[in-house]
């Protein structure tokens, strides 16, 4: 995916260890700008799990700096869990997190099913990449959150 490019924008996916610290930063304050500044949820957003190995990061940028990210991690049960999806303020609605989620979904093992935790009103969104409620609705930093699963070997077409 490195090197990905669309109009304006090009998309990135590496580990931790592989991206240059004005990079990191500038992801860090995107992820705090959003969740954090944004939505009003003071949480520990540098929750360690960034930094665990398998860990990916992916995102797209333009001559701004990063303009959508999601993180994709190991959960010890085996399955992938995809989390901290978020578009800066300026560029949204422009599909942005929606290609790095088709990305992923394309590159999902064979037999790996993958889960997140969805804010309830972006539940329809994740629906198109094939992720259906997995189980009821919960409340997370006062945010209605959903769980949400994709089972394995599903069709990668969902998103497209």
């Amino acid at each position: 995916m490195p090197g990905c490019q669309h109009p304006g924008v090009t998309l990135h996916r590496a580990a931790w260890a592989d991206i240059d610290s004005a990079t990191l930063y500038a992801l860090m304050k995107l992820r705090v700008d959003v969740f954090v500044v944004e939505q009003e949820c003071p949480y520990p957003e540098l929750d360690g799990r960034d930094l665990e190995p398998g860990t990916e990061h992916l995102w797209s940028a333009d001559e701004a700096g990063p303009t959508a990210y999601l993180r994709v991690l190991d959960d010890p049960d085996g399955r992938l869990r995809i989390g901290r999806v978020c578009t800066r303020a300026d560029a949204r609605g422009r599909s942005l997190a929606g290609k790095l989620m088709t990305a992923v979904v394309a590159g999902l093992e064979p037999g790996r099913e993958a889960v997140l935790d969805a804010q309830a009103h972006l539940t329809g969104w994740y629906a198109r990449y094939g992720f259906t409620a997995g189980g009821p609705e919960y409340l997370e930093d006062g945010i209605p959150h959903v769980p949400m699963n994709r089972p394995a070997d599903q069709s990668v077409t969902a998103g497209r």
